[in-house]
């Protein structure tokens, strides 16, 4: 997955430096005689529905941080989708100090949503090369960045919830494994999209008579400013509510559940067992179950704080690997990537005093405005 250097490249960004807002020109002048030739990783989570962009150097400094709208292919097409990502990373190379003439980094690793089939991966490899970011590129699933950025070790387990639903496994000796998480159509079931719409069923199916009652019926039109399910199925059917906005009644399912509705119950019942079958699955099949994994929760789906959801999950995946671990991922998924560049300069994986510095200054960094984190 290398993309060779050619030349003639546009710079990503302006030669000199932009001075951040709310920082002198002084500042902004000194930081950049003490830039780096070109930053060692471009690290890159682009995700369905934003990109982050961070350049790191070799000891965990970060040099500048970018976010934008998402760069996905499948949602923008390629062509929009690397000019969308050239100008995020123009914009952290401004913020640097680093030259913006390409490459700009050592290695580039893009943690992508949409590279899901080797057809992807070779497509958007391709694109990358073309575009010059990085000497060499390295494109994953963006499953894999999120497991990395959970944990201080290269190996574990990360179950996604988000919109939709995934998972990923890396074990010990580097063997991998993920699902395609394409939908129905690859066999998944979770995530906010479909919690939404068993809520929306489960609500239609209690007022008509062929379901079991549940405080769903009032709660799921009332957050869209409806009165009744059938209101709410004519709000879908004619595009007046998007199906989009389904996941957004997550929170609402998790209380509905923890105040005792039996119907919300058992649509959070389903879900954790979704996510216990995809952790089985992978413990499964890189034989991880004697072993002590950490498997990283990613996704605005377990936000919730709902206590029986959480422990369903874990004596779940517990039944099959006792000694594993659950942990959140609190940190930004372009950590993972950064972190992934960083193993693979030093051949192995980055030394703990780096992976420190790097993971308390991503999380000083403001993505949303480019801005570089205080260092010290």
């Amino acid at each position: 997955m290398t993309g060779s250097r050619l030349g003639g490249r546009p710079p990503v960004g302006s030669h000199g430096r932009r001075a951040v807002a709310n920082r002198p020109d002084a500042s902004a002048v000194a930081t950049a005689r003490l830039a780096p030739h070109r930053a060692a990783v471009l690290a890159v989570d682009g995700g369905n529905s934003k990109t982050d962009v961070a350049l790191i150097a070799a000891d965990g400094t970060v040099l500048g941080t970018a976010r934008g709208p998402t760069c996905s292919h499948q949602q923008v097409g390629i062509e929009a989708g690397m000019a969308q990502l050239a100008a995020l990373v123009g914009r952290a190379a401004d913020v640097s100090g680093v030259p913006g003439d390409r490459p700009i980094a050592d290695i580039g690793v893009y943690g992508l949503a949409g590279a899901d089939f080797p057809s992807d991966i070779r497509l958007l490899t391709r694109a990358l090369g073309d575009q010059g970011f990085a000497e060499r590129d390295v494109v994953l699933n963006d499953t894999f960045i999120a497991l990395r950025a959970g944990t201080r070790r290269p190996w574990g387990i990360a179950l996604i919830c988000g919109q939709g639903i995934n998972a990923c496994a890396v074990a010990p000796d580097g063997r991998s494994a993920r699902f395609d998480g394409v939908g129905d159509i690859s066999g998944d079931w979770g995530g906010g999209g479909s919690l939404g719409s068993a809520a929306v069923a489960a609500a239609v199916r209690g007022r008509d008579g062929r379901g079991e009652r549940t405080v769903l019926e009032r709660f799921v039109p009332a957050h869209f400013g409806l009165r009744s399910p059938a209101e709410l199925t004519r709000a879908l059917y004619f595009d007046r509510v998007s199906e989009l906005r389904l996941s957004e009644l997550s929170p609402l399912i998790f209380d509905a559940a923890a105040n005792g509705d039996a119907v919300a119950r058992s649509i959070v019942d389903r879900l954790a067992d979704e996510l216990v079958a995809m952790a089985r699955a992978l413990i499964r099949r890189l034989r991880l179950s004697r072993l002590d994994p950490e498997v990283v929760l990613a996704g605005g789906v377990f936000r919730t704080q709902e206590p029986a959801f959480h422990e369903r999950l874990e004596i779940g995946i517990h039944a099959v690997a006792p000694n594993a671990r659950l942990v959140r991922l609190a940190a930004a998924p372009v950590l993972g990537a950064a972190l992934i560049g960083l193993d693979r300069l030093a051949g192995g994986t980055t030394d703990p005093a780096v992976e420190d510095r790097l993971r308390r200054a991503l999380a000083k960094a403001r993505l949303s405005d480019g801005e570089v984190p205080a260092r010290g």
